[in-house]
């Protein structure tokens, strides 16, 4: 429940104060750069935090999430730090680079994840998944709308299992919109962070002061235009990130974790992680 003060403002209430989140460049934060911290990527996760530690004291916050992983990555350098580190709260979104890649299995990645939860549930912790958002919209990714589809119905089965929360991308329809997304086109945008922010924190039912933002509307481009953007694109993200695959390499090799400490929000180290944003 929300407490009033007698100054008025509405806090949020909630009974968590070690927050861990694990997964890959979503997590990390990828396409939301934060100008006051070079090599250091904001992301939904922080604002997320950022909004439990408000009215909570000795709220303290982790992030292992590193960009590119897959989701036997994850498992096999996440999960056993984000037990030593005793959260009470677990966010975890893994398997998007394995559904995306040819021939990835959304089942067998499902019963990855599946193990990973049972892991993360001898906590005690809340638990929330996420699912993937609706890339109908989305140049070459829309492809996969069917995998993307399959691997959320099977999120849903993973959570209802272990008693945990999905967050639920598919149906936040203004993921739609190409302002939610970085130019890569395999990340989101700071305005698409902050706007699954606002779905998480609503996902689990606390109170926060993050307003809907109204995007610029994208100038109409011609057909011309539109596939010259496309040719740009590729040479700039598509053919680097084939590229990394047929050579077996990540953007995320060499990279650590943001935060790898659960330490107050407001204060700690936060060595940056580094890098190039141009995988997920």
């Amino acid at each position: 429940m929300d407490v009033i003060s007698e100054q008025g403002p509405v806090q949020p209430s909630h009974p968590w104060t070690r927050y861990v989140a694990l997964g890959d460049s979503f997590t990390e934060g990828i396409g939301d750069p934060d100008e006051t911290r070079p090599g250091y990527h904001r992301g939904w996760a922080d604002r997320v935090a950022e909004a439990l530690a408000e009215g909570t004291q000795n709220f303290a916050y982790a992030n292992l999430a590193i960009r590119g992983r897959l989701i036997g990555q994850i498992r096999d350098e996440q999960i056993a730090p984000a037990l030593e580190l005793r959260p009470d709260l677990i966010t975890l979104c893994a398997g998007g680079n394995d559904v995306i890649r040819p021939g990835g299995d959304p089942d067998e990645t499902a019963r990855t994840l599946d193990t990973m939860v049972q892991l993360l549930s001898t906590t005690g912790a809340t638990i929330m998944l996420f699912n993937g958002p609706d890339v109908r919209e989305t140049p070459v990714v829309g492809s996969i709308r069917g995998k993307v589809a399959i691997f959320n119905e099977n999120v849903r089965t993973v959570a209802a299992r272990h008693d945990a929360v999905v967050a639920d991308m598919w149906s936040l329809r203004e993921l739609t919109r190409p302002e939610m997304w970085d130019e890569d086109r395999l990340h989101f945008s700071p305005l698409g962070h902050h706007t699954i922010a606002r779905m998480a924190l609503e996902t689990l039912n606390v109170g926060h002061n993050l307003e809907p933002l109204e995007p610029r509307p994208v100038p109409e481009r011609s057909w011309r235009e539109a596939r010259v953007d496309d040719v740009v694109w590729a040479r700039h993200h598509l053919f680097p990130w084939v590229a990394r695959r047929l050579r077996g390499r990540s953007s995320g090799d060499g990279i650590t974790p943001k935060r790898p400490n659960i330490e107050p929000l407001f204060g700690g180290s936060m060595p940056p992680g580094g890098g190039s944003i141009e995988e997920s």
